[in-house]
């Protein structure tokens, strides 16, 4: 490594035109006897580790018309007296470390070429003086801190090919003037805040248009279809913008070069066969290698069409939609996919076994839909395949054991129907290194002892099956597993001493099983450990008085009948050192849960027949008042009456559990309007969902909260089960629809206003400050958004859909000293609301 550049020698440089020393890791600053070099027409001094300002002895190089100063350390502003270098041609001054404004002065040269200043600490606004480079061909001002509005003056730039704002905090709309770049080629000002509509002409404007990328900004409108007429457009990135209405037909059917189109996280929207037409148009871009659609309005059924977009497409994702019917079989078509992501849909059918036929493929997101059938043993042909999720769909049969041939980093298969035992070749990929999730099944058989070579796997979710015998000693193997759950299976038999080898483990959860015997010492030493749950298993004995022991809410151990002693928190009697007093306290033990049971036996008989004497003798019954405080019954036929018949014109909403219904029922002699949520229990985990919204709306109540009136828990007309949750209905919706413009019964469009955005904050704060604080447990809500809170006549807010939440101290991601990485995800994941709610609760 160079010292630096030698002040001596420089100083007999006197004529000197070109002086060129990049590339060689010179350290320390720029020597000021550079300013002697008065004959000097190039500098370049890029890619060193310069540091300091830049002196101010560079001004008297007069004749300077290229200055390569990039990729140094430099520091300090940018110095107004570069402006009076009027032969400079060439200024390249980024990546380095300036700050402070771009100085004004710098709309002085105008021979200037090139324009760079990217990746600095700029700051202020853009100087409108740079509107005065008429020769100006490039400009990047990417990734600075550059804020206010893009200034109308530079639209005068009519010889820009290069215009790079990206990466500030810009904002307001695009002037109309900087549409007159006739000879751009790059427009780029992705990554600011920048809103507004795009020109309609924007296709018309821009004859030689390359690359747009606009995206994560603020615009919104629809897409104008004059830019099907930029025919050598190769990439356009609009993602994550408000951009409305269909995707124009014509997009591809001139774009011969059309490499990229990334429409993702928009509002666009698809609502029969032809507002897909696009699909066919994107056939006649051969070069097309990534195509994103995910998170729009797309709804209908992937076309036939797409089986002959471009086999060079390499990315393809629809994922976050609204569609339904099947996949098509010819996505196997594609055979230089490598990211195929499906997921957060509605679709339904089997997975196509031409997937199979994608031998590249590096990612396949199947999850979150209706998808059926078993799963294909040739997706075991991917033999380039890291991550594979196919989880909360209605998948059966046994799990192929041809995964086994797949690379996977990743495996999810969880909350399906899947049936058999694991199959040991999955514990033989040696690649699995960040999770993998079998939870929510109905596995059997015994748990391989081949898991011993997941040595870098981190996540391990196998509850919620039917997975018997032994825990595997071989499990202590794996040696970087954060996160174990085996919870809600028939293990039996004692937690293997083997474990205490598992050093990098924070939460171990091994509830409702069978295990037995005493708890191990060594669970109490683990160093790591932040969460064990062992409760409702069958361990016995002297709870260790140990580090995470010593917390109850680390320890959970509840259900676990044969315990003693321990600290107060566990509320166990005292452990007894004889043996004849601890089977004389089981006898009591035994005798009083024996007594227990017959005396409840005895009033369910009592309550039995005075029910049947009452209905032989009362043909009617009065309803008690929906707001007298008490839960009244109701039954299914009731339920059908309110709604009638659950019609779709009483209905006002669907979520991922089921659906609300608008109802009328009887208040003594009044009718009162309700909500009635009626549970779809063919989903996977409604029925978890009602008991855990039940076991929440039992024990709160809160102003801010929706108050529940009753349940209904019974047999629909099919023979079915029946589940409903009766709310107080809020004629004034949910807050999704009030950031959307809701449409008022008068045809006007209701917008909230400044006050009554802070006082829903205000509500919403209220009701989350409720329930974190609540007594004796804490609960997390897990999945509040807009959708989730509702408005009632006043514009007061409630914040309701409780059927994620969960009592903190049961909650084995509660802490925040569990890595994020394994925790469980609950909730709308990725979700991120524009606007309100700025209160968010715990979100995983």
């Amino acid at each position: 490594m160079h010292k630096g550049l030698v002040p001596r020698e420089l100083a007999s440089l006197h004529n000197l035109e070109v002086l060129a020393l990049g590339y060689n890791n010179f350290t320390g600053s720029i020597p000021v006897e550079i300013g002697n070099l008065k004959g000097l027409t190039r500098l370049h001094l890029a890619s060193n580790m310069l540091v300091g300002e830049i002196p101010t002895e560079i001004a008297n190089l007069r004749n300077l018309t290229k200055l390569y100063l990039s990729f140094n350390r430099l520091s300090g502003p940018v110095h107004a007296f570069l402006g009076g270098l009027q032969k400079l041609q060439i200024l390249y001054l980024g990546p380095n470390r300036f700050s402070g404004p771009i100085p004004p002065s710098l709309g002085n040269l105008s021979s200037l070429l090139v324009l760079d200043v990217q990746i600095n600490g700029l700051t202020g606004s853009i100087p409108e003086s740079l509107g005065n480079l008429n020769l100006l061909n490039v400009l990047s001002l990417t990734s600075n801190s550059l804020t206010g509005s893009i200034p109308h003056t530079l639209g005068k730039l009519s010889s820009l090919v290069e215009f790079y704002l990206n990466g500030n905090q810009l904002e307001g709309s695009i002037p109309p003037s900087v549409y007159n770049f006739s000879s751009l080629q790059i427009f780029s000002v992705q990554y600011n805040n920048l809103s507004g509509p795009i020109s309609y002409h924007l296709g018309n404007k821009f004859p030689q248009l390359q690359n747009l990328s606009i995206d994560n900004n603020r615009f919104h409108g629809s897409i104008p279809e004059s830019l099907c007429n930029a025919s050598m457009l190769e990439i356009v990135q609009l993602s994550e913008n408000f951009f409305s209405g269909v995707i124009p037909k014509c997009l591809g059917a001139t774009m011969k070069s059309l490499s990229a189109l990334l429409l993702s996280y928009n509002q666009l929207e698809a609502r029969n066969d032809a507002d897909w037409d696009f699909i066919s148009s994107l056939t006649n871009s051969s070069m097309l290698q990534y195509l994103a659609l995910g998170h729009n309005k797309l709804q209908g059924v992937l076309p036939n069409s797409m089986a002959n977009l471009s086999t060079n497409l390499r990315y393809f994702s629809v994922s976050g939609n609204m569609l339904r019917g099947n996949i098509p079989e010819g996505i196997g078509n594609l055979v230089n996919l490598q990211h195929l992501q499906v997921d957060g849909n509605f679709l339904d059918g089997k997975i196509p076994e031409s997937i199979g036929n994608l031998r590249i493929l590096v990612e396949l997101y199947l999850s979150n839909n209706g998808l059926s059938g078993p799963i294909p043993p040739m997706l075991g042909n991917l033999t380039a395949l890291i991550i594979l999720d196919l989880s909360q769909n209605v998948l059966t049969g046994p799990i192929p054991s041809s995964l086994g041939s797949c690379p996977l980093e990743t495996l999810s298969l969880a909350f399906n129907q899947l049936i058999g035992s694991i199959p040991k070749e999955i514990f033989l990929i040696s690649a699995l290194s960040v999770s993998m999730e079998l939870q929510g099944n109905m596995l059997t058989g015994t748990f391989p002892q081949e898991v011993s070579n997941l040595v870098n796997l981190g996540y391990l979710n196998v509850s919620d099956n039917r997975i018997s015998g032994l825990i595997p000693a071989s499990l202590a193997q794996c040696r970087s597993l954060q996160y174990l759950s085996i919870e809600g299976n028939l293990f039996q038999g004692p937690i293997p001493a083997s474990m205490s080898q598992m050093k990098g483990l924070l939460v171990l959860d091994v509830s409702r099983n069978n295990l037995s015997g005493d708890i191990p010492v060594f669970l109490g030493d683990m160093q790591g450990l932040a969460i064990l749950n062992i409760s409702f298993n069958n361990f016995e004995g002297e709870v260790p008085k140990r580090e995470l022991f010593l917390n109850a809410s680390a320890a959970l151990i509840e259900g676990n009948y044969g315990l003693c002693g321990g600290i107060p928190q566990f509320n166990l009697h005292p452990c007894s050192n004889h043996t004849s007093e601890k089977w004389s306290h089981k006898l009591v033990v035994l005798i009083s849960v024996g007594s227990a049971v017959l005396c409840i036996m005895l009033v369910l008989f009592a309550l039995f027949a005075h029910r049947k004497l009452r209905s032989k003798f009362t043909m009617t019954r009065r309803v008690p008042s929906l707001h007298s405080g008490q839960h009244i019954r109701v039954t299914y036929v009731e339920l059908v009456r309110a709604t009638s018949g659950f019609a779709s014109e009483n209905l006002i909403g669907t979520g991922s559990f089921g659906s609300v219904y608008k109802g009328r029922m009887m208040n003594g002699n009044q009718e009162v309007i309700v909500a009635v949520k009626v549970l779809n229990l063919e989903q996977r985990g409604a029925s978890q969902s009602f008991v855990a919204e039940c076991e929440t709306l039992r024990c709160i109540r809160h102003r801010n909260l929706v108050k529940i009136l009753t349940v209904c828990s019974s047999i629909d007309s099919r023979g079915l089960d029946f589940k409903a949750l009766v709310f107080e209905f809020m004629p004034n919706g949910d807050l999704d629809q009030w950031q959307h413009s809701r449409l008022l019964e008068d045809g006007s469009h209701g917008v909230l206003s400044l006050t009554q955005r802070i006082d829903i904050a205000i509500d919403v704060a209220s009701a989350l400050e409720y329930l974190h604080h609540n007594k004796p447990v804490p609960i997390v809500h897990c999945d509040l958004k807009p959708s989730n809170i509702l408005l009632d006549n006043d514009m007061v807010s409630h914040v309701g859909d409780f059927g994620l939440a969960r009592f903190l101290q049961q909650d084995d991601t509660s802490l925040p000293e569990i890595s994020s990485g394994w925790a469980t995800r609950r909730g709308t994941i990725g979700y991120a609301a524009p606007g309100l709610p700025l209160i968010t609760d715990v979100h995983l």
